[in-house]
């Protein structure tokens, strides 16, 4: 986030993960503190925060105590990570308005990719539906996207394709695909598995 240029205020516990963090540059400011405690929390000027990721996912009481503490100190925007699906709800409970799992998603993200290396990108609409990039299919080379069919063969919409690196967003039914088109197409996973890719 901080190479993206929003400001990140980092805290933890142990000072060489301060010093981490402002030195691979990826805060703006790091402060050691002890996030179970609601004073240091407001010294630090987390309550001043609009939103405050709590990556404590080792730790589920301290985690927790951290989401509980930031949420009544009028943060109003809470993200934390779950090591776990109990972990998940205790965190909901205390006010956590969205919990990741990233060593999970992460994991589902390796085995798709290991499973179906065309997929270059996937958005998750949800768990049944997402938007998928993927390099076009041999048999689809020097066909228009017309002749696909995409819609009826395979029940997905083709909504852009991208041909050395600049995207055509809702292009024309008429245009040919050729060797190294990505595609970008929305549908139900289960029809985007069937693509021969």
């Amino acid at each position: 986030m901080h190479n993206s240029g929003y400001e990140v205020l980092a805290v933890d516990s142990d000072r060489n993960k301060v010093d981490q963090a402002l030195n691979d540059r990826i805060a703006t400011h790091a402060r050691q503190i002890d996030s179970t405690q609601p004073a240091a929390l407001r010294e630090a000027g987390i309550f001043e925060q609009d939103t405050v990721i709590v990556a404590i996912g080792n730790y589920v009481q301290e985690s927790i105590i951290t989401t509980m503490n930031v949420k009544e100190g009028g943060v109003r925007h809470v993200v934390a990570k779950a090591s776990s699906e109990i972990h998940e709800k205790l965190l909901k409970k205390v006010g956590a308005d969205h919990v990741v799992f990233p060593e999970h998603e992460m994991g589902c993200e390796l085995a798709r990719s290991l499973t179906k290396p065309g997929i270059l990108e996937r958005f998750e609409l949800d768990p049944e539906n997402s938007i998928v990039e993927l390099i076009a299919p041999e048999n689809f080379h020097g066909k228009t996207i017309a002749e696909l069919r995409l819609r009826s063969h395979f029940g997905l919409n083709l909504l852009a394709f991208s041909h050395k690196g600049k995207f055509v967003i809702n292009p024309d039914p008429n245009t040919y695909l050729t060797k190294g088109t990505a595609i970008v197409v929305i549908g139900a996973n289960r029809d985007i598995d069937r693509l021969p890719i």
